[in-house]
């Protein structure tokens, strides 16, 4: 008996028991998971395609070019935070009937003193606040782009869409587009918004 237990620690000494440690955890798929959860979130996320404004910027120039308007050449519409219009000095509740009264303004067919003395100097000027709604702006600046579009297409004997619709890429549709802005430029100013309240 003493002999087997002898034995038993002898092969005990010369084999030492291996301690137990936590079984290892494979990662080699977890690479194909990320790999299927970033396909799996780029199929099914939805971006939204908006469309802000396309507008025309002039060149930047650090130093402003001193330019003295007169005042009867300036067609003023101001929105102030309450998204009342002040159009020519008188207060509005809408825009209706401003488009035409853009379109008389740069013609001026009468010479008029109050209007616009030749429709290269008459300029469109928007100012905000800077709590207008944005839906007012874009109102105003749509009246006043309308205006001149009318002028242009009447010019081209086309109706407003279809001279917004011109190929430009088609050398005859170019021509007929310049032929139709000549000598009335689309001078809109839009003004920085001043503060709420002003």
């Amino acid at each position: 008996m003493f002999d087997i237990w002898l034995s038993c620690t002898n092969a005990q000494m010369m084999y030492p028991l291996r301690k137990l440690g936590s079984p290892e955890v494979s990662t080699s798929s977890m690479a194909d998971l990320a790999f299927l959860l970033l396909s799996f979130c780029l199929m099914t996320t939805v971006i939204k395609n908006e469309k802000g404004l396309t507008m025309l910027l002039p060149q930047w120039n650090p130093e402003p070019i001193p330019h003295q308007v007169n005042e009867r050449n300036i067609f003023s519409i101001q929105i102030n935070s309450g998204n009342q219009y002040l159009i020519e000095g008188e207060v509005r509740a809408t825009l209706d009937g401003v488009a035409e009264e853009i379109i008389n303004f740069i013609i001026n067919p009468n010479h008029s003193p109050q209007l616009s003395e030749n429709p290269e100097q008459a300029i469109v000027s928007i100012k905000t606040d800077r709590g207008t709604d944005q839906r007012s702006f874009i109102e105003a600046l749509d009246q006043a782009q309308t205006a001149y579009y009318s002028l242009y297409a009447q010019r081209a004997g086309i109706s407003p869409q279809e001279f917004r619709q011109l190929d430009l890429t088609l050398a005859q549709n170019r021509k007929i587009y310049e032929a139709a802005r000549g000598g009335i430029p689309m001078n809109i100013s839009i003004a920085e918004p001043s503060r709420t309240g002003h």
